[in-house]
């Protein structure tokens, strides 16, 4: 069984629109959320960026039932681990224990704005790893002080924890990162289909832990007009994560992305509205061994339609495939 998922993508909509959409994919029926967490968008044509944890704290307030989760925070620049175990404990209590911390090594688009410069990939695990476990540590109560090689912690608690912490998920993309993710986390976070990936997770302590995968698709009746969005809004998307987490502003996605066509786009993302191209692009989930599924709907105007189409139709066929 797969559960399919549904993404309140920060960079596409307004956090009203974030919060009124993720109420009726609650409404819709899709097993669980995620959230990016911005600063910027990756293209201009995106247009938006609110504060990803503001608009979880509306969300769990608006919705009941469906499960919440940072896909993903990254903890070591923009915000100190101490600041994301205050925040992912208050979800927890405002969700009444629906939710998960995602948590990632972040991209430059987003974490150059605090103006700390960015190091290697190596230098970023390493504070990656301190992060996660400066945030478990707090989660476990009492008083936290720490002197690390990255951070500082003086006399830490948090006041409000919930009886059960909010399960930790890390993001991956290599080796080094699936060995952390085994090590550090509840479940592990990936954005491609790559069995490899979950092998190396479960070489480093994964066994038998949830494994969340996501997928952009994008619905319209009519297809040209889909693929038409897909590339003015998701062109970046097919670069690598090593192209993706050194760029510093969506002007930079754009020169990088110039040359990337309608074809590609409609080559690697289901477009239209015939749900068995949507099933099929979320097979080799499936078959990765993937357990849960966020399908990304581009376009914020377009996820009123994309989630009623989703109700009727979309929903019912991946249960169909995927149980």
């Amino acid at each position: 069984m797969v559960q399919i998922g549904y993404t309140m993508m920060t960079e596409q909509a307004g956090p009203r629109d974030l919060v009124d959409h993720v109420v009726r994919a609650e409404e819709a029926g899709f097993d669980f959320s995620v959230t990016s967490d911005h600063y910027f968008p990756w293209l201009r044509s995106q247009g938006h960026s609110p504060y990803a944890w503001a608009v979880l704290g509306a969300a769990a307030q608006a919705t009941s039932r469906i499960p919440l989760m940072t896909y993903v925070t990254c903890p070591t620049f923009r915000y100190h681990p101490a600041v994301v175990a205050q925040k992912a404990a208050t979800l927890q209590l405002l969700s009444e224990g629906r939710f998960r911390l995602g948590l990632g090594s972040g991209e430059n688009l987003n974490e150059h704005v605090v103006g700390g410069g960015w190091p290697s990939v190596d230098v970023r695990h390493e504070m990656f790893e301190e992060a996660v476990e400066i945030i478990r540590a707090l989660f476990e109560g009492g008083h936290v002080n720490h002197r690390g090689t990255h951070f500082d912690v003086e006399s830490a608690r948090l006041w409000d924890l919930p009886d059960e912490a909010p399960p930790i998920g890390v993001a991956v993309s290599g080796e080094r990162s699936c060995e952390l993710a085994g090590r550090l986390g509840d479940l592990v976070i990936a954005t491609e289909p790559k069995a490899g990936l979950l092998e190396a997770f479960d070489r480093h302590g994964g066994q038998g832990k949830p494994r969340v995968g996501q997928l952009p698709v994008c619905y319209d009746p009519d297809r040209d007009t889909a693929v038409k969005r897909a590339h003015s809004q998701f062109r970046w998307f097919g670069s690598g994560w090593k192209v993706n987490s050194e760029l510093t502003h969506p002007d930079s996605f754009e020169a990088a992305t110039q040359f990337v066509t309608q074809d590609d786009v409609a080559d690697a993302i289901p477009c239209g509205d015939d749900p068995d191209a949507f099933v099929e692009a979320v097979r080799p989930y499936a078959e990765a061994g993937f357990t849960e599924v966020a399908l990304v709907q581009i376009g914020g105007e377009s996820q009123p339609a994309y989630l009623d189409w989703s109700e009727k139709t979309l929903l019912p066929a991946l249960r169909d495939a995927f149980g």
